[in-house]
């Protein structure tokens, strides 16, 4: 298995997406650190261990819901520790804005679904066994949470701009 340290960048991502604070998200990504190496023993070789330590943080961040009984806050992606390549315009942002309020608005599930697929690029097979779901959910949640992301979008846009007509 490669150093664990290369897979931080990703797992304070996903920590902050589902927990909606970094705080959280850093204590999240500490007990996951701690979990895997604690049973290391336990990750099978051949697999990818981005799959395997992001399966660690969801498994322990469901059991912390559990303990407390609530639902996990969102946290807008515009407040993200990213740097960005190129500065944003305010477009961007406004961009930014709305899929961080259309990504609110989504299940708790098909958020999952739709952030591991999407922006950490695990495969179907690799999102199943990080959430403990068939493959056949992964897909179904992933494509309604795509077809309630275009549809959520599409009314936070608007109708478009209005038309007017030519007086002479």
């Amino acid at each position: 298995m490669t150093d664990l340290t290369e897979h931080l960048p990703r797992l304070r991502r996903y920590a902050r997406a589902l927990t909606g604070d970094a705080h959280a998200a850093d204590d999240l990504v500490q007990d996951t650190l701690e979990r895997a190496l604690s049973r290391f023993r336990l990750f099978r070789p051949g697999t990818r261990p981005e799959a395997w330590l992001l399966s660690i943080m969801h498994n322990l961040f469901i059991s912390q819901v559990r303990q407390r009984g609530t639902r996990p806050q969102t946290t807008p992606l515009d407040e993200a520790h990213a740097m960005p390549a190129i500065r944003g315009t305010e477009g961007d942002r406004l961009a930014l804005r709305d899929l961080d309020r259309a990504l609110a608005q989504l299940t708790p599930e098909q958020r999952e679904v739709l952030l591991l697929v999407s922006l950490e690029e695990l495969t179907y097979e690799e999102t199943a066994r990080v959430l403990g779901i068939p493959v056949g959910t992964v897909m179904s949640r992933l494509s309604r949470a795509r077809d309630r992301l275009r549809e959520i979008l599409a009314q936070q846009s608007g109708p478009g701009p209005a038309h007017l007509k030519v007086v002479k």
